[in-house]
């Protein structure tokens, strides 16, 4: 007992010198706090209600009632190659929690081998054996061969929560992923939505253009044969025939859009092009929905921009807290235990083929910790832009609602003295036309009422388009079309 309280003794001034230089390299491990991201929200938005009722809540399938374009939407889910890419980043984000969490539980492993070697007579370990083959014979054999089986372990200890932290990151990425693509489902159904829309106000264009060309073929035989009857002059006719045949190239500057817009649409669901189904008859008296925004605070749960943002915010926090833990020392344990012998046979031979050891070590960065620092404030860094990302993702996401309500507002308004326009120019051709055909008004005052009317009913059926944008804008602004 006293040998061993000398030999602690001896040994004592190098332990309290280590840890002295231990304890005085990890006391200047440097800290730096980050603020928290503002999450505040103004308590509503300009000119609305203070009402908890938000129509972001409405099933995609309820609020787009069309049976045609909820299965453009249920078809894109399934088929769009870009949504189906993020799926599978997330089970790579899936896969990346598991390897984490393997790194901070021991790792075991076991093992078989067999060796042969033959050393030199004049080497040391050849010396050896023959001074041994000399007073014992057959002592090793030769060449010397080396037979062991067995299992061996390491296992660092996670005392500062690095490994487990790295983990919880993976789980808050994964997490963040799973918002990533809901995301992308709120796009992609704003997407379809906007261009069903499109292609139904581009049909209704179409029977307009069709419309006024016949009415324009009508007028341009009345004048011909005003002409002949020498109460109208070739002018007119001309002018006439170039307002047909401008009417006329314009339908193919439509047609051609619908078929890139059909394309579009097919596109986004994975398919080659092929016609759309739609039921264009009834656009422009098509219901606008009442839009329910909510109060902003909610945005925090309801849009997945904010929700990935935030999540990715959590998960920096948490890599900022393994960059720091990479100036502690780690501290690990390895073993092993099996069976070794030069002769299969003796394998089995216990306890003089047993073999084991048990290793424990602590290793920390004393001298030149600059990497490690470069890591930490990049870490530091990479943080305090999260949270700058975050708050960001908050204000625009608020400026996007309000943006949207007001247009809603604006166009309900715009639409209804749209309306009232169309009327009175559709009044206006009959006028203009009997007055030309009792010579009270001159052929242009024709063509001018005629082009105006057109205009108009193409303005009212883009008023339209605009309104039912902006009803599929503010859905994806408050966050719906994901659920």
């Amino acid at each position: 007992m006293k040998y061993n309280i000398k030999n602690r003794l001896k040994h004592l001034p190098t332990m309290l010198v280590g840890v002295f230089i231990m304890a005085f390299a990890f006391s200047c491990v440097p800290t730096k706090s980050i603020r928290e991201a503002n999450m505040s929200t103004p308590e509503g938005y300009q000119n609305q209600s203070l009402d908890t009722i938000n129509t972001a809540s409405i099933n995609w399938k309820n609020y787009f009632t069309d049976p045609n374009l909820t299965a453009l939407i249920d078809t894109a889910l399934a088929n769009n190659q870009e949504l189906n890419m993020m799926l599978q980043q997330i089970n790579m984000a899936k896969s990346e929690i598991k390897a984490r969490k393997g790194e901070y539980l021991p790792f075991v492993n076991a093992y078989a081998g067999a060796e042969v070697e033959k050393v030199g007579e004049f080497t040391r370990n050849g010396a050896v054996e023959k001074n041994l083959k000399v007073h014992e014979e057959d002592a090793f054999p030769e060449p010397l061969q080396d037979y062991s089986i067995g299992l061996s372990a390491s296992w660092e200890l996670d005392i500062w929560k690095k490994l487990r932290n790295s983990k919880k990151a993976a789980v808050l990425e994964y997490l963040s992923s799973v918002e990533g693509k809901n995301f992308m489902i709120t796009n992609l159904v704003a997407e379809i939505a906007n261009s069903y829309y499109e292609l139904m106000a581009l049909d209704n264009q179409l029977d307009i253009i069709n419309q006024n060309l016949e009415l324009q073929q009508n007028a341009l035989s009345m004048v011909k044969i005003q002409k002949e009857a020498a109460r109208a002059t070739e002018l007119a006719v001309r002018r006439f025939e170039a307002e047909v045949l401008k009417n006329q190239s314009s339908k193919f500057d439509i047609q051609q859009n619908i078929v890139e817009v059909e394309n579009g649409i097919n596109f986004l669901v994975g398919r080659y092009p092929q016609h759309v189904d739609r039921s264009s008859k009834n656009f422009i008296n098509k219901n606008i929905g009442i839009i329910n925004a909510g109060i902003p605070s909610q945005l925090l749960q309801n849009r997945t921009d904010i929700r990935k943002a935030e999540l990715e915010l959590s998960a920096l926090k948490l890599n900022t807290k393994v960059a720091k833990a990479n100036f502690y020392p780690s501290v690990g344990i390895s073993a092993g235990v099996g069976l070794q012998a030069f002769k299969p046979k003796f394998l089995t031979n216990t306890p003089e083929s047993l073999v084991y050891s048990l290793v424990g070590d602590v290793v920390g960065p004393l001298i030149n910790r600059n990497a490690i620092k470069a890591e930490y404030a990049n870490a530091n860094a990479k943080q305090l832009q999260a949270v700058y990302e975050y708050e960001k993702t908050i204000l625009n996401a608020y400026v996007e609602v309000s943006n949207a309500l007001s247009n809603i507002d604006n166009l309900n308004k715009s639409y209804a003295l749209r309306d009232q326009q169309v009327k009175a120019l559709n009044e206006s051709i009959d006028i203009a036309m009997k007055l030309f055909k009792s010579a009270r008004a001159e052929y242009t005052e024709v063509l001018l009422t005629q082009r105006e009317a057109l205009d108009s009913q193409i303005e009212i059926i883009e008023t339209k388009k605009e309104q039912l944008f902006a009803h599929v804008n503010i859905y994806k602004a408050l966050g719906g079309g994901w659920k």
